[in-house]
């Protein structure tokens, strides 16, 4: 007993002691912190809806839901209807989906499944690097480069064609319009597409592909039929990320999109987005006029808000079922 209760107060133990109850304070301190870094990411999402909401009552008590229905933008008259904004923000993108999607899915699947290792690595930082570059450096680009090019090559030729009459295009081209902006979109959301569908289709266990190799299957009805069916949620979720991206460009679309407060099926005609709006006429607003801009402000917050958490949901359950299998 006397033995025992010496070894319990002896000099090791009670330091034992204290280092365990500096480490427990560390982990403790460590957990807070980490928290506290969590917390205030919500906060800040919640501090921003709720800044938005309060500088846009004014205009959401004087339209309500006509605000989102009403096709007329008229500062001079104080009468705001932002449906032009919100159509053309999605008809731009949704363009700008189907230029890229088919060079991003085709890219990521020759980096991951068909290019030798010393193309696959300089290759992949080419394309992320096309992450990198300020959108303002693509508006230049695509006034100087694009936008002559468009005008002579594909608007001109088809507005003398018979394909003029088609819904989606018309007899005039002057470069300023949805065409121009859709493609400069597609370039820029070109990168998020291709290396998140890239990473997942890197993910997926060289098991799976073995066994459709060992059943008699060539390299691309592997691809087709097991490798693209095993990623297709994490591809979408890839998608979904390009399209929060393109909904939220500013700069590059109000360069390119001839900004007229109108919207038409018709590819060769001026447009507005919500964002570029914002970027136009913020400076110069006051009164219900700035708090008409505020509320797409937030409109625009919110379907980027829903657009990126769609996608991340998706990505994890994607990467929860590859993991399931491995």
């Amino acid at each position: 007993m006397n033995s025992q209760s010496i070894a319990i107060d002896s000099p090791i133990v009670e330091r034992a002691r204290s280092w365990t109850r500096g480490k427990h304070a560390g982990d403790r301190i460590y957990r807070a912190v980490l928290t506290l870094a969590a917390v205030s990411i919500l906060l800040i999402i919640i501090g921003l809806i709720y800044e938005l909401t309060a500088g846009s009552s004014a205009s959401i008590s004087a339209f309500g839901i006509r605000f989102f229905t009403d096709s007329e933008w008229n500062p001079s008259a104080n009468h705001f209807g932002a449906l032009p904004f919100i159509l053309g923000t999605l008809y731009s993108s949704l363009w700008a989906l189907v230029l890229a999607l088919p060079i991003s899915i085709f890219t990521a699947i020759f980096l991951s499944e068909m290019a030798p290792r010393w193309l696959e690595r300089p290759m992949s930082f080419m394309i992320e690097l096309l992450a990198a570059i300020p959108s303002v450096v693509y508006g230049l680009w695509g006034l100087f480069i694009l936008q002559p090019w468009l005008v002579k090559n594909v608007e001109t030729p088809i507005s003398k064609s018979p394909l003029a009459s088609l819904p989606i295009f018309g007899d005039l081209a002057n470069g300023y319009d949805m065409l121009a902006a859709s493609m400069i979109l597609a370039i820029m959301i070109l990168p998020y597409i291709t290396a998140v569908s890239r990473d997942i289709l890197h993910a997926i266990p060289k098991s799976v592909r073995e066994a459709s190799y060992a059943l008699g299957a060539t390299k691309w009805e592997t691809i087709k039929g097991v490798v693209l069916p095993y990623a297709r949620a994490g591809i979408i979720g890839g998608v979904m990320l390009g399209f929060g991206r393109a909904l939220g460009e500013t700069m590059a679309v109000t360069m390119m999109i001839g900004n007229a407060p109108i919207f038409k099926l018709d590819l060769f005609k001026s447009g507005y987005t919500l964002a570029s709006v914002i970027a136009n006429e913020l400076a110069e607003a006051s009164g219900l006029y700035r708090s008409a801009l505020i509320e797409i402000g937030l409109c625009l917050f919110i379907i980027t808000l829903i657009v990126n958490a769609g996608a991340k949901l998706l990505i994890y359950y994607t990467a929860k079922d590859i993991n399931a299998t491995t």
